[in-house]
């Protein structure tokens, strides 16, 4: 119901958060990204920590040039506020999400680590993340495990106001 796969792999919860982003193909861009950002040390730390985990296609999604862009030190505290616009504190696995959606009456928003805002509802049985600027991703995979939390993958990068 959550959409798609659910991993509770026991392996996956002796590594924290990046170090799955780290061993994912599809999460190359992302991990470059943290890196830029001096996220890394932040997301190894204790958490608990829900990440929804833009894939690299999400990345490409964006007009051409921005990955680059944001990847330069001058755009450091820019690209820091996006990636922490993607995690939200506690371990918020897909049964919480969407209970919390059952409970907010079809929507629930989600502050995150970047003191934005994000609504997660469903859309056809999958959970739809709305950003601060009105556009939507959903996400693909649920309940990846970690030692610090959860990551839920996405197919969109959301963006803050």
């Amino acid at each position: 119901m959550f959409g798609l796969f659910i991993s509770a792999n026991a392996s996956a919860q002796s590594k924290d958060i990046v170090d799955i982003a780290v061993g994912s193909e599809a999460h190359t861009t992302l991990v470059a990204a943290l890196k830029a950002a001096d996220l890394v040390t932040t997301l190894k730390g204790k958490g608990p920590f829900t990440v929804f985990a833009p894939i690299n296609d999400a990345f490409s999604k964006l007009p051409a040039g921005a990955v680059e862009s944001l990847l330069i030190i001058e755009n450091k505290a820019v690209l820091a506020k996006i990636l922490t616009y993607h995690v939200v504190a506690g371990n918020l696995d897909a049964a919480a999400v969407l209970a919390a959606i059952k409970k907010g009456n079809g929507s629930v928003s989600l502050t995150t680590v970047s003191g934005g805002t994000l609504r997660a509802s469903l859309d056809n049985g999958k959970v739809k993340l709305t950003d601060e600027k009105g556009d939507s991703g959903f996400v693909t995979i649920a309940d990846l495990r970690a030692s610090n939390g959860v990551i839920h993958v996405v197919d969109t990068v959301l963006m803050p106001k």
